[in-house]
C-alpha cells in the first residue's frame, strides 16, 4: 500500500480512531520479541534496520557498511528477507536466474556488491552464509526480528521526516516505540538533512551518523534534462527531490506504493505519456528490479548511494564490532 500522507502529520482523527489497533501491534511485537533464544552466529552480524514501515534508506546504508567491511577484508554477506518474492530460502541469490518476483527487489540490488542470502528465517540464512564463507553478515531490515542475535544494530532514519507522527501501525507508522528501539540499537543513521529533529531527541544517548544519498553513475547528465518521475518506494518525494536537486525539471510526478509490481501495460502508459510530454521516463535502480524485462530500456534508471558526512565514525564504530565479534573471514 502508499504509505499515508497522516502518518507525517500531527496525530489526528485518523491516528485517534485507529491508536487502539496500534496498541495491539505494538503487543504482538513485544511478545515476537520475547519469544525463543536467538541463534548465536559465528561470526559478526550487523543489522540495518528502522523504526517505522516503509523506505528510510536501509539498502543504501547495508551497502555502504559493506563496502567498508571489504575494506578491511573482511568477506561481507548480505542476509534479507526477500520481501515481495515467493522464496522463502535460505537461497544464495543468483542474478542471472533470480528476478523480482523470485526474491524480492531488495534482494537483487544487493546481490550486484556482494554474495546475498534470502531467508525468511534469519538463523537459518545465517547458518547458510556461515558454511558459504562469510566473515561478517550484514541484515538488510530484521531489527524487530528475534530469531538471530545482533552484533550491532543501525537504526536508519530519514532525517525529513523522522518518525512521523510518533503512533504504531496503522495510527502512524511506527514498528514499536522510538525509545524501546533505541534502546536496543548501537547508533542511529540519519538520512538527509536532520529537519525532523532525530539527533535533538536521541539526545547523546546512542552515536548519531549522518549520511545522504547521493547518484551514482552517469545521473549527473540529466541536468537541465525533462523527465516524468515514477517510484513505487516509501518515499517517492525523496527521489523527486533528488532529481530536482540534479538539475533535471521534473514535469510529471508518478508515486506507487512500495515494492510495486509493474505491469507492461502501466510501463507503456508511462512511456507514451513521457513522449507526449517532451520527457524522458526515469525511475529508481531499485524500481528498476521490478519493470518488465523487455521495457527496461525505455526507462532511464537513476542509482544512489550513501555517502557519509563523518566516515570516521563508522571506522570506529566497525573497529568496536571487529574486535567483539570474534575472528572473521578475508574477503576474496
Amino acid at each position: 500500500m502508499k504509505t499515508p500522507a497522516f502518518w507525517y502529520r500531527p496525530a489526528g482523527l485518523a491516528a485517534w480512531t485507529l491508536a487502539p489497533i496500534g496498541a495491539l501491534y505494538g503487543l504482538a511485537g513485544r511478545l515476537r520479541m520475547a519469544k525463543g533464544t536467538p541463534y548465536e552466529a559465528g561470526v559478526p552480524v550487523l543489522c540495518v534496520g528502522n523504526l517505522v514501515a516503509g523506505g528510510a534508506g536501509k539498502t543504501p546504508v547495508c551497502i555502504a557498511v559493506a563496502e567498508a567491511l571489504r575494506a578491511r577484508g573482511v568477506a561481507a554477506h548480505f542476509l534479507t528477507r526477500g520481501h515481495g518474492g515467493r522464496e522463502r530460502g535460505p537461497l544464495p541469490i543468483d542474478l542471472a536466474r533470480h528476478g523480482a518476483d523470485d526474491v524480492g527487489d531488495e534482494a537483487l540490488l544487493l546481490a550486484e556488491h556482494a554474495p546475498c542470502w534470502v531467508a525468511r528465517d534469519r538463523a537459518e540464512g545465517a547458518r547458510a552464509a556461515e558454511a558459504a564463507g562469510a566473515g561478517a553478515i550484514v541484515m538488510d531490515d530484521g531489527f524487530q526480528n528475534p530469531g538471530l542475535a545482533k552484533n550491532c544494530s543501525l537504526v536508519v532514519v530519514d532525517g525529513g521526516v523522522g518518525f512521523g507522527n510518533g503512533r504504531l501501525v496503522p495510527a502512524g507508522p511506527l514498528r514499536e516505540p522510538v525509545a524501546c528501539g533505541l534502546a536496543r540499537a548501537d547508533a542511529v543513521v540519519v538520512m538527509g538533512e536532520d529537519r525532523a529533529g532525530v539527533e535533538r531527541l536521541v539526545g547523546g544517548a546512542l552515536p548519531v551518523l549522518h549520511a545522504r544519498l547521493e547518484p551514482a553513475g552517469e545521473a549527473m547528465d540529466l541536468s537541465g534534462r525533462a523527465v516524468l518521475a515514477f517510484a513505487g518506494i516509501g518515499r517517492p518525494e525523496k527521489f523527486f527531490a533528488t532529481l530536482e536537486a540534479l538539475g533535471a525539471r521534473v514535469v510529471e510526478r508518478v508515486g506507487f506504493a512500495d515494492h510495486h509490481p509493474y505491469r507492461p501495460e502501466e510501463i507503456m502508459a508511462l512511456a507514451d505519456r513521457a513522449a507526449g510530454l517532451g520527457a524522458m521516463p526515469v525511475t529508481t535502480a531499485k524500481d528498476a528490479a521490478r519493470l518488465p524485462a523487455a521495457l527496461r530500456s525505455l526507462v532511464r534508471v537513476v542509482p544512489v548511494r550513501a555517502v557519509w558526512r563523518e566516515p570516521a565514525l563508522l571506522d570506529r564504530l566497525l573497529d568496536t564490532v571487529l574486535t567483539r565479534g570474534g575472528s572473521h573471514g578475508q574477503a576474496a
